[in-house]
């Protein structure tokens, strides 16, 4: 039912036979959807993982129109990293009456003003991949999470590099002192997953006895550009002292590969060093192909689309959820990653 026109029953369904605004009717407690209203607005357009996402989401949107023989209607926005930017989306997809809201918040800490519209409009939201602060995620019960652990993320990035010390490490401790010199690229300063998965890679490495030298790390929004710009500072600065190069995603790893080739280096010399990305973008995976990569963690864009489209549905239209997307705790989906190395693919 229109969440907007909540006056009155008898109004409602006067104003929906008249104007025929509502997308749907109950009978018996369920609905009779007949077009599914969902407004998407994402950070940033120029990320890659999340565009990949944004266009599995439209695809399977287009697939379900047929089987749930239903209009989907999508309103896709991007908020130039801008939070004040995703607020005003809010209200707009509160003005045009949607259904439900999809959100990859901007600032994950900031996420009051999006909640504080959608509760007092009787509108749905399912955040997804960026995760906000789990209080926040209490605040109402008509909020969701689709997305993945990203703890989990950064301990099989380490898990990759830790099975090629285990055949390699001789080849990638150059300077042969035993202790493997690395350089870090990390997402956003205070963002979860860049906390999370710099954490974790570290620990997996250490735990399983490998000793570690940290040159440099430093902060590339998880873009390309601005991790190719670090990346001439760490090669300026340390050359073949480096050894690893982790970053939080494949984007970021890509702009030091931008570098090193740049810089004549080619995968399989002596100076060039192991790489390591997280996402599994199509581009990501080219480049595992290709050698420029040691591997890279796939998390599961196609699956957090599928989950968070059948969710939006499930929760408009009352029906159950598919079993292999269970709600935990109420409010989360989350989806496992995988490792990717050049065997695997």
């Amino acid at each position: 039912m229109n969440r907007k026109m909540l006056g009155g029953l008898a109004l409602t369904l006067g104003v929906a036979m008249v104007l025929g605004g509502c997308s749907s009717q109950r009978k018996n407690g369920k609905t009779n959807q007949k077009v599914l209203r969902i407004g998407v607005s994402s950070y940033d357009q120029y990320d890659t993982f999340v565009s990949e996402l944004i266009s599995c989401f439209q695809n399977y949107a287009k697939e379900k129109e047929k089987e749930w023989e239903i209009t989907i209607s999508l309103d896709i926005r991007y908020a130039q990293r801008s939070q004040m930017v995703q607020n005003s989306q809010m209200d707009d997809f509160i003005d045009d009456q949607v259904d439900i809201a999809c959100i990859n918040l901007v600032d994950r800490t900031d996420a009051s003003g999006i909640i504080e519209k959608a509760r007092k409009s009787q509108t749905p939201v399912i955040f997804f991949n960026r995760e906000l602060v789990e209080e926040d995620l209490d605040r109402w019960d008509e909020l969701y999470y689709v997305g993945a652990d990203a703890y989990e993320s950064g301990r099989l990035q380490g898990k990759i590099l830790v099975e090629e010390c285990r055949k390699n490490f001789n080849k990638i401790d150059k300077n042969k002192d035993g202790v493997l010199q690395y350089v870090m690229l990390e997402g956003e300063a205070g963002h979860n997953d860049s906390l999370a998965r710099s954490m974790a890679v570290i620990e997996e490495i250490t735990e399983s006895g490998y000793m570690v030298e940290k040159l440099a790390d430093e902060i590339a929004n998880w873009n390309r550009d601005q991790a190719a710009t670090k990346m001439q500072t760490f090669l300026d600065t340390y050359g073949e002292e480096i050894e690893v190069i982790l970053a939080n995603n494949d984007d970021m790893a890509l702009g030091a590969v931008d570098v090193l080739t740049e810089a004549g280096l080619k995968p399989g010399d002596t100076d060039w060093p192991v790489i390591l990305g997280i996402d599994g973008t199509s581009v990501g995976l080219e480049v595992v192909k290709k050698g420029e990569f040691l591997g890279t963690v796939l998390n599961d864009g196609e699956g957090q689309a599928y989950a968070m489209l059948e969710l939006a549905y499930a929760l408009v239209t009352e029906n159950e959820l598919p079993e292999k997307y269970q709600l935990k705790d109420g409010k989360y989906i989350r989806l496992p990653y995988r490792e990717i190395t050049a065997e695997d693919l």
